[in-house]
Protein backbone atom coordinates (compact mmCIF):
# COMPACT_ATOMS: atom_id res chain seq x y z
CA UNK A 1 0.00 0.00 0.00
CA UNK A 2 1.32 3.50 -0.73
CA UNK A 3 2.46 5.82 2.02
CA UNK A 4 -0.37 8.31 2.68
CA UNK A 5 0.32 11.71 1.13
CA UNK A 6 -0.85 13.33 4.36
CA UNK A 7 1.92 11.55 6.29
CA UNK A 8 4.43 13.10 3.90
CA UNK A 9 2.87 16.52 4.44
CA UNK A 10 3.01 16.00 8.22
CA UNK A 11 6.70 15.11 8.02
CA UNK A 12 7.33 18.10 5.79
CA UNK A 13 5.55 20.44 8.21
CA UNK A 14 7.47 19.13 11.22
CA UNK A 15 10.82 20.26 9.85
CA UNK A 16 10.50 24.05 9.64
CA UNK A 17 9.64 24.39 13.32
CA UNK A 18 13.24 25.01 14.37
CA UNK A 19 13.97 27.77 11.91
CA UNK A 20 13.98 30.49 14.53
CA UNK A 21 17.07 29.05 16.17
CA UNK A 22 19.78 30.37 13.83
CA UNK A 23 22.81 32.23 15.18
CA UNK A 24 26.08 33.46 13.64
CA UNK A 25 29.33 34.25 15.44
CA UNK A 26 27.36 36.93 17.25
CA UNK A 27 23.75 36.00 17.87
CA UNK A 28 22.01 36.21 14.54
CA UNK A 29 18.22 36.22 14.51
CA UNK A 30 16.03 34.79 11.83
CA UNK A 31 14.26 37.61 10.02
CA UNK A 32 10.58 37.83 11.02
CA UNK A 33 8.01 37.64 8.25
CA UNK A 34 6.93 35.27 5.51
CA UNK A 35 9.22 32.31 4.81
CA UNK A 36 9.02 29.71 2.06
CA UNK A 37 10.40 26.23 2.78
CA UNK A 38 10.95 23.90 -0.19
CA UNK A 39 11.31 20.19 0.44
CA UNK A 40 12.43 17.48 -2.00
CA UNK A 41 11.82 13.96 -0.71
CA UNK A 42 12.90 10.47 -1.71
CA UNK A 43 11.70 7.30 -0.01
CA UNK A 44 13.74 4.11 0.13
CA UNK A 45 10.79 1.98 -1.00
CA UNK A 46 9.47 4.30 -3.72
CA UNK A 47 5.99 4.09 -2.17
CA UNK A 48 5.86 7.78 -1.30
CA UNK A 49 6.69 8.75 -4.88
CA UNK A 50 4.00 6.37 -6.15
CA UNK A 51 1.46 7.91 -3.75
CA UNK A 52 2.41 11.43 -4.87
CA UNK A 53 2.11 10.42 -8.54
CA UNK A 54 -1.31 8.91 -7.85
CA UNK A 55 -2.40 12.08 -6.05
CA UNK A 56 -1.24 14.23 -8.98
CA UNK A 57 -3.04 11.90 -11.40
CA UNK A 58 -6.22 12.19 -9.33
CA UNK A 59 -5.96 15.98 -9.31
CA UNK A 60 -5.38 16.03 -13.08
CA UNK A 61 -8.60 14.05 -13.61
CA UNK A 62 -10.68 16.50 -11.55
CA UNK A 63 -12.73 19.24 -13.10
CA UNK A 64 -10.93 22.60 -13.22
CA UNK A 65 -13.30 23.87 -10.50
CA UNK A 66 -12.54 20.94 -8.15
CA UNK A 67 -8.78 21.22 -8.73
CA UNK A 68 -8.88 24.97 -8.10
CA UNK A 69 -10.83 24.43 -4.87
CA UNK A 70 -8.26 21.92 -3.56
CA UNK A 71 -5.31 24.09 -4.62
CA UNK A 72 -6.88 27.11 -2.90
CA UNK A 73 -7.47 25.13 0.30
CA UNK A 74 -3.83 24.03 0.30
CA UNK A 75 -2.65 27.58 -0.47
CA UNK A 76 -4.61 28.93 2.52
CA UNK A 77 -2.45 26.63 4.65
CA UNK A 78 0.67 27.82 2.80
CA UNK A 79 1.20 24.45 1.06
CA UNK A 80 1.80 23.81 -2.64
CA UNK A 81 3.13 20.84 -4.57
CA UNK A 82 5.13 21.07 -7.76
CA UNK A 83 7.80 19.46 -9.89
CA UNK A 84 10.67 21.13 -7.97
CA UNK A 85 9.37 19.88 -4.61
CA UNK A 86 6.72 20.77 -2.11
CA UNK A 87 6.61 24.18 -0.49
CA UNK A 88 5.25 25.39 2.81
CA UNK A 89 4.92 29.06 3.66
CA UNK A 90 5.15 30.04 7.32
CA UNK A 91 4.81 33.36 9.08
CA UNK A 92 7.46 33.93 11.74
CA UNK A 93 6.42 36.64 14.21
CA UNK A 94 8.93 39.17 15.59
CA UNK A 95 8.46 37.62 19.04
CA UNK A 96 9.23 34.13 17.72
CA UNK A 97 12.33 35.37 15.89
CA UNK A 98 13.46 37.29 18.97
CA UNK A 99 13.01 34.27 21.24
CA UNK A 100 14.79 31.90 18.81
CA UNK A 101 12.00 29.44 19.48
CA UNK A 102 9.32 28.34 17.03
CA UNK A 103 6.84 26.00 18.76
CA UNK A 104 6.70 22.50 17.25
CA UNK A 105 3.63 21.23 15.42
CA UNK A 106 0.96 19.81 17.74
CA UNK A 107 1.88 16.27 18.75
CA UNK A 108 5.59 16.77 18.01
CA UNK A 109 8.62 17.34 20.21
CA UNK A 110 12.06 18.47 19.11
CA UNK A 111 15.61 18.78 20.34
CA UNK A 112 17.97 21.29 18.76
CA UNK A 113 21.72 21.50 19.32
CA UNK A 114 24.10 24.08 17.88
CA UNK A 115 27.05 22.33 16.19
CA UNK A 116 28.69 25.42 14.69
CA UNK A 117 28.15 29.17 14.32
CA UNK A 118 25.54 28.68 11.55
CA UNK A 119 24.72 24.98 11.87
CA UNK A 120 22.06 23.21 13.90
CA UNK A 121 21.52 19.51 14.47
CA UNK A 122 18.00 18.48 15.32
CA UNK A 123 15.89 15.48 16.15
CA UNK A 124 12.10 15.36 16.25
CA UNK A 125 9.33 12.94 17.12
CA UNK A 126 5.65 13.20 16.17
CA UNK A 127 3.12 10.94 17.90
CA UNK A 128 0.92 10.43 14.86
CA UNK A 129 -2.82 9.94 15.14
CA UNK A 130 -5.87 10.65 12.99
CA UNK A 131 -4.69 8.04 10.51
CA UNK A 132 -1.09 9.29 10.54
CA UNK A 133 1.76 7.03 11.61
CA UNK A 134 4.28 8.09 14.25
CA UNK A 135 7.22 9.89 12.63
CA UNK A 136 10.72 10.71 13.83
CA UNK A 137 13.76 12.20 12.20
CA UNK A 138 17.12 13.86 12.45
CA UNK A 139 19.15 16.22 10.35
CA UNK A 140 21.17 19.38 10.08
CA UNK A 141 20.45 22.90 8.92
CA UNK A 142 23.02 25.46 7.83
CA UNK A 143 22.10 29.15 7.67
CA UNK A 144 23.71 31.47 5.16
CA UNK A 145 22.35 34.55 6.93
CA UNK A 146 19.07 35.71 8.45
CA UNK A 147 17.14 35.07 5.21
CA UNK A 148 18.23 31.63 3.92
CA UNK A 149 19.14 28.10 4.98
CA UNK A 150 19.65 24.59 3.58
CA UNK A 151 19.27 21.29 5.37
CA UNK A 152 19.17 17.52 5.02
CA UNK A 153 17.04 15.15 7.08
CA UNK A 154 16.34 11.45 7.45
CA UNK A 155 12.73 10.78 8.47
CA UNK A 156 11.51 7.43 9.78
CA UNK A 157 7.85 6.50 9.52
CA UNK A 158 5.75 3.50 8.52
CA UNK A 159 3.85 2.70 5.34
CA UNK A 160 0.09 2.19 5.28
CA UNK A 161 0.92 -1.54 5.47
CA UNK A 162 2.86 -1.03 8.70
CA UNK A 163 6.35 -1.50 7.23
CA UNK A 164 9.19 0.82 8.32
CA UNK A 165 10.05 3.53 5.80
CA UNK A 166 12.88 6.07 5.58
CA UNK A 167 12.47 9.30 3.67
CA UNK A 168 15.50 11.41 2.74
CA UNK A 169 14.67 15.10 2.61
CA UNK A 170 16.59 18.05 1.26
CA UNK A 171 15.13 21.34 2.43
CA UNK A 172 15.83 24.97 1.69
CA UNK A 173 14.25 28.07 3.14
CA UNK A 174 14.12 31.67 2.08
CA UNK A 175 12.61 34.79 3.55
CA UNK A 176 10.02 36.33 1.22
CA UNK A 177 8.78 39.50 2.90
CA UNK A 178 8.06 41.25 6.17
CA UNK A 179 4.31 41.05 5.39
CA UNK A 180 2.84 37.57 5.88
CA UNK A 181 -0.39 38.39 4.06
CA UNK A 182 -3.03 35.76 4.88
CA UNK A 183 -0.55 33.23 6.38
CA UNK A 184 -0.86 33.21 10.17
CA UNK A 185 2.18 32.85 12.43
CA UNK A 186 2.91 29.49 14.04
CA UNK A 187 1.51 29.26 17.56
Amino acid sequence: MPLPALAVTTAMLCLPVVLGLAHAQQPQKMRPGLWEHTVAMKSQSGQMEAAMAQMQKSMASMSPEQRKQIEQAMAQQGVSMGPQGNTVKMCISPQQADLDNIPPQEGCTQTVKRTGPNTLAMTFTCKGGSGQPPTSGEGTMTFSGPTAYAGNFKVKTTTAGGKPEQIDMAQTGKWLSADCGTIKSVR
